[in-house]
């Protein structure tokens, strides 16, 4: 019996058990279907990466003679017509909790019924899939130091090998085949990128080599990732992102160390994990507040002040340097993110939705789950959260984790020469004068007390 492996967030041929369970049931068709629900928001710089990581993969299936199917349209009417003209008595994925993901996989399944037609869920983009990991009562966990014990507690399989034999069918095969109904077979997207922007290379074999790099300077993860200055994290979110790599089989290696740096990292590993528990729990949580009690809060309406937070003109070294970065390679260091979100929450006092969709728009590694939380977290209304009058200091912020000025320098053309600005944290107005740098767009401390004495209204 044929059947279709369909492709959505595990863009690889190994470790992907929704792969081996088709292959198993015989010869295969890989399919990928654009849909707009998710292409339009997407913004360049994931629309960029998803194309060049699908051409990847149609290359690694091309040397097995296969060949990625890509279609585009409704992924209802795309999914249930290939499944038709392959005659497939199954259409295999790996499951997706997301609240789009979820919902649209449950209109398929239903369709695929109807035509006959199985949908077989093997695995999901994570290692432990959301929902497994539960307290004593059975229900889900609020906060991430005992989620992060059960969830290793419960443990994942040992990655598994790409399928080494089988067939494979390409829509040539299935051109005149009745039944086949509307099928729109495209090229996979030419996406032009923003003047200035260069992302990561794409596909497996990149982000394997790229695993393998930072392998060679875990032992240090621990102390140094922190640091915006250094290249000292794994650049490996993207690659989990879009599944050229399963995450078990980073934690298989992660396994064999013992070393701090392969425990912090491994905690990375489990907030990914538990961010995507609580939006599989609260899918409503990817656009309002987790605790609702700070939707009450007042806000200002984004405006001029926003606008420079988007475009690195704040006349915070730190913050610019990020969003800066942030445009021109599709990327933000973590530590980075937490600072810019906490200036615009609490010193522009705007909500946290409107940073986060600057993020989707532009990070290549933008994951709702991780994304939305991660905000969530820094504006307080989240899981774990930072106090609310815990505001970030935009200034001693950056002497602290920046103390060279390496990352300012980098990403704020106007400070990087040491002999005009010596202090890049903290020009002063004449030195800000002569290179061309802004002042600052708030007195942050006027600003702290601002955001306290809102947060104090709603207590």
């Amino acid at each position: 019996m044929t059947s279709v492996m369909w492709f959505r967030r595990d863009l690889r041929l190994a470790d992907n058990p929704a792969l081996r369970a088709a292959a198993d049931d015989g010869p295969v068709l890989p399919l990928f279907v654009l849909d707009d629900r998710l292409w339009g928001p997407a913004g360049p710089s994931r629309r960029a990466y998803l194309a060049a990581s699908l051409r990847s993969l149609d290359a690694s299936l091309r040397q097995r003679h296969a060949g990625l199917a890509v279609v585009h349209g409704d992924p209802v009417e795309q999914v249930v017509a290939a499944a038709r003209a392959a005659g497939a008595g199954a259409v295999h994925l790996a499951a997706d909790y997301g609240p789009y993901g979820s919902a649209r996989d449950e209109a398929v399944e239903k369709a695929l019924a109807d035509a006959g037609i199985d949908l077989v869920r093997t695995g999901s983009p994570y290692a432990v899939a959301p929902g497994r990991v539960t307290n004593g009562s059975g229900d889900p966990y609020k906060v991430f130091t005992p989620f992060s014990k059960a969830w290793a507690d419960h443990g994942w399989r040992a990655p598994v090998d790409a399928p080494s034999g089988g067939s494979w069918l390409t829509l040539e095969d299935l051109r005149g085949k009745d039944g086949a109904g509307p099928l729109h077979p495209v090229d996979v997207p030419d996406v032009d990128l923003p003047e200035g922007l260069a992302l990561p290379e794409a596909g497996e074999a990149a982000a394997l080599r790229q695993w393998e790099s930072f392998l060679d300077d875990l032992d240090a993860y621990d102390e140094q990732r922190n640091d915006p200055g250094k290249d000292a994290t794994s650049r490996m979110s993207v690659h989990l992102k879009y599944g050229e790599v399963h995450p078990r089989t980073l934690l298989a290696e992660l396994g064999q160390r013992r070393s701090a740096g392969a425990r912090s990292y491994r905690s990375e590993l489990a907030w990914r994990e538990f961010y995507a528990d609580v939006l599989a729990q609260k899918p409503e949580t990817a656009r309002e507040y987790l605790r609702p009690e700070f939707a009450r809060m007042t806000y200002d309406r984004p405006g001029e002040d926003y606008d420079a937070w988007c475009e690195g003109r704040t006349g915070f070294p730190i913050v610019d340097a990020g969003m800066r970065q942030l445009r021109a390679t599709g990327w933000m260091h973590n530590r980075v993110r937490m600072i810019v979100a906490s200036f615009l929450v609490k010193d522009l006092h705007l909500e946290w939705q409107h940073g986060a969709r600057h993020f989707m728009r532009w990070l290549v590694d933008g994951d709702l789950a991780s994304n939305q939380h991660g905000w969530q977290w820094t504006a307080g209304c989240g899981t774990d959260a930072a106090p609310y009058f815990r505001v970030f200091n935009p200034t001693s912020q950056g002497k602290k984790f920046d103390p060279r000025g390496t990352y300012v320098r980098r990403w704020v053309e106007e400070l990087a020469d040491p002999q005009q600005v010596p202090d890049p944290h903290e020009p002063d107005a004449e030195t800000r004068d002569l290179v061309g740098y802004p002042h600052p767009l708030v007195d942050h401390k006027a600003e702290r007390q601002e955001s306290l004495d809102r947060w104090q209204a709603i207590r």
